[in-house]
């Protein structure tokens, strides 16, 4: 039998003669994170610790993001995975360059428009084999090595490998989004086998392991990304979504490709700020920070009735804008420029009412005609003035 041995140290010291306990600051009880030779930001504690691990070791940042991303598809599997897509901006340090990749998917070759026309669509539904297009991220993971990596896709992904073997202990929020996210899949083959080991969905600190991921995952590493995009594992996807009455097929899979984009930017009170253009929505956000360029938001007060207002309603404007607008650019010149002109931002901004919500707002006239989120930079890229 294991004997656990658990120390706690407890350390005191004596605060300088007369000084009070500090409250009532934002550092009170947490710092900033600081560091000189690499940082990283995920959304859960094991994808940061394995970026930070990467870089240790002596990788990138490239190759600490696509580590940390195929750790996030295993412990948080209700918000991204290998059958998702990839959008990612990058700094070179080495060049100066920005570099935009937009790896997302695209939908089957035998699916159109028609289709959902013929059978009463009158939306594309969450859930089943309808909404499912190519998935972009594994050949996302590859753009991105091949161009700027450094350490083997091996040695980045075995983290992610080694988790999906070995288990983890499932935080309380994953939890909580996997039971009631898995009663309404649970009706599709594989995903109780999967997700279901004990008959249910794991709770809140159980150690859950997913051994196909890893064997998926190992395969990738070692064959690269045609592992996933030919042979076995394509096949096994399209035989998959034909048994649900699915479009995709091998042939799919086998022509995806990822494209390196220019990011577009907007000037926000004297910041430089980046996105992709469509066929993702990050332009979203610029249009939004255009139409607050006309607002005085530090006198009105972070939080406040007024901000919170303010700000709502000029997401609203944008989201309208980007049901309309935003599309594949390579069947829709979308007008990105226009959108997040300060011209156009002038005239959506009359819209807004600062007494009251607008129940709806139309998109705008122009002349011509949401996944996780991570950031890791490495030593080049952090500099102190």
């Amino acid at each position: 039998m294991k004997r656990l041995s658990i120390v706690i140290l407890c350390l005191a010291s004596l605060p300088l003669l007369g000084q009070d306990r500090m409250t009532g600051k934002n550092w009170a009880t947490r710092s900033e994170v600081l560091a000189q030779n690499g940082m990283a930001a995920t959304s859960h504690p094991l994808a940061t610790q394995v970026a930070l691990d990467i870089l240790k070791k002596g990788g990138n940042a490239i190759d600490a993001a696509i580590a940390a991303n195929a750790v996030l598809g295993l412990v948080e599997p209700t918000g991204n995975g290998i059958g998702g897509d990839l959008f990612a901006i990058i700094w070179d340090a080495k060049t100066e360059k920005l570099h935009g990749l937009n790896a997302s998917g695209r939908s089957p070759y035998s699916l159109s428009l028609d289709y959902f026309k013929k059978n009463g669509y009158e939306k594309i539904p969450s859930h089943g084999p309808l909404p499912v297009s190519v998935p972009g991220a594994v050949d996302g993971w590859f753009e991105m090595h091949d161009k700027f990596g450094s350490l083997a896709m091996q040695e980045v992904l075995q983290p992610a490998i080694d988790y999906a073997n070995n288990g983890f202990p499932v935080t309380e929020y994953i939890g909580w989004l996997m039971k009631s996210g898995g009663e309404n899949l649970q009706r599709f083959p594989g995903f109780k086998e999967t997700y279901m080991p004990n008959g249910r969905m794991p709770q809140k600190g159980e150690i859950f392991k997913n051994p196909g991921l890893a064997n998926t995952l190992d395969k990738i590493a070692k064959g690269g990304r045609d592992a996933f995009y030919k042979g076995e594992i394509a096949k096994t996807i399209a035989d998959y979504m034909q048994q649900l009455g699915g479009f995709l097929t091998e042939r799919d899979l086998a022509d995806h490709t990822s494209d390196w984009i220019e990011p577009v930017s907007v000037n926000y009170r004297g910041y430089d700020v980046w996105e992709l253009p469509p066929s993702g929505q990050g332009i979203a956000a610029l249009q939004i920070l255009t139409i607050l360029e006309g607002y005085d938001l530090k006198s009105m007060g972070f939080g406040s009735t007024e901000y919170v207002h303010t700000f709502t309603e000029a997401k609203k404007l944008a989201f309208e804008d980007r049901a309309k607008y935003y599309a594949d650019m390579d069947f829709y010149e979308t007008p990105v420029e226009e959108l997040i002109s300060d011209e156009y931002a002038a005239e959506r901004r009359k819209l807004i009412d600062q007494k009251k919500a607008g129940r709806s707002y139309p998109a705008g006239k122009l002349k011509d005609g949401d996944t996780i989120y991570l950031t890791v930079a490495d030593k080049m890229a952090i500099w102190f003035p």
